[in-house]
């Protein structure tokens, strides 16, 4: 039992790597974009400011991963296993393809397809569902109107400004903004690694009251870091490139938006999308100029991928149980 639970451990820890490759877009797509920091620095930055995290929200999000989605009662190392090679084969899939999918999202997911699966619906935590399924719709909403609103309060503050003297002066801004995006997508990302790990160890009995142990915490912070570090380019190219034409002043508004956002669900233990946030907070920054500015066909393809992970990746935890089911392993 020992060797398979640090198996799984390694294999969660994996998740969290390709958690980071595929949201490494979210933390640099704008400083990318208007060229303030070229793209192999960009992924440094954001690395850091990943890891740095560890020093700033607690466990919140980890403890609604690990007991609010379901009964943790009924969690095995088999159905955990189960839940991460569904969410890591969709992230992974989405992430080849260049689509910016909610990798948090995999992981509900596929925890929830796993557990219905060996014991029905009833082992499903409404509560912790309902926050995922409100801020699934908030967080964007939330993004693209705080974005929206800080471009428009930019544009009034600075209107005296020359347009080079703006440019300058967000430049160095945007920095600061990227590494608040990076702190909370460290803050609630690397969380869910540390929640799904927080349960295997409960349910085999290697801690005796849920909680999540310090090397943990660690471990999970150093992953997605080092994921981010690598970065998932084709995603970098959709997010950065594919939405709208940034210029430093906007990828300020939207990195900073997106922030304020992560900051807020953190400090509600509300396990959200950073693709999405960041996205709508993009979305909303671009809308200020022009809404034709927005390439609303990519937007749409986005969209779409966001609505298919839940379910995709269910289905493909489930289909893992049911195999193990049929070897008698789950039980």
């Amino acid at each position: 039992m020992l060797t398979l639970v640090i198996v799984i451990v390694a294999l969660a820890l994996l998740f969290d790597f390709v958690n980071g490759m595929n949201d490494a877009a979210n933390s640099i797509a704008t400083i990318v974009s208007t060229r303030v920091l070229p793209p192999w620095l960009a992924v440094a930055w954001a690395a850091f400011f990943n890891f740095a995290a560890v020093f700033t929200f607690g466990v919140a999000v980890a403890t609604t991963i690990g007991k609010g989605i379901v009964d943790p009662r009924i969690i095995t190392p088999y159905l955990v296993l189960a839940a991460l090679l569904g969410a890591i084969l969709w992230a992974a899939a989405c992430t080849k393809f260049g689509l910016p999918i909610s990798v948090s999202h995999a992981l509900i997911g596929g925890l929830a397809g796993a557990g219905v699966a060996h014991c029905g619906t009833g082992v499903l935590v409404a509560g912790g569902l309902a926050k995922v399924a409100l801020f699934i719709v908030l967080s964007p909403v939330l993004g693209a109107v705080l974005g929206y609103l800080l471009m428009v309060a930019v544009f009034w503050i600075f209107r005296r400004w020359t347009p080079r003297r703006v440019d300058r002066f967000f430049r160095v801004g945007q920095l600061v903004s990227s590494a608040a995006f990076s702190l909370g997508h460290g803050s609630n990302d690397a969380q869910k690694t540390m929640g799904i790990i927080a349960v295997l160890l409960f349910s085999t009995g290697h801690i005796d009251t849920f909680h999540v142990p310090l090397w943990v915490v660690l471990a999970a912070y150093g992953s997605i870091s080092l994921g981010t570090l690598l970065g998932g380019w084709r995603v970098i190219k959709t997010m950065g490139m594919g939405l709208t034409d940034l210029k430093p002043v906007g990828g300020f508004c939207a990195e900073t938006g997106g922030a304020l956002s992560l900051f807020l669900a953190s400090f509600l233990g509300v396990p959200v999308s950073t693709t999405h946030t960041i996205t709508g907070a993009i979305v909303g920054v671009g809308s200020t100029v022009n809404p034709s500015a927005v390439r609303w066909g990519v937007a749409g393809r986005i969209v779409w991928a966001w609505l298919f992970t839940i379910p995709c990746a269910a289905f493909v935890s489930a289909l893992f149980v049911w195999l193990l089911d049929l070897t008698g392993w789950v039980a």
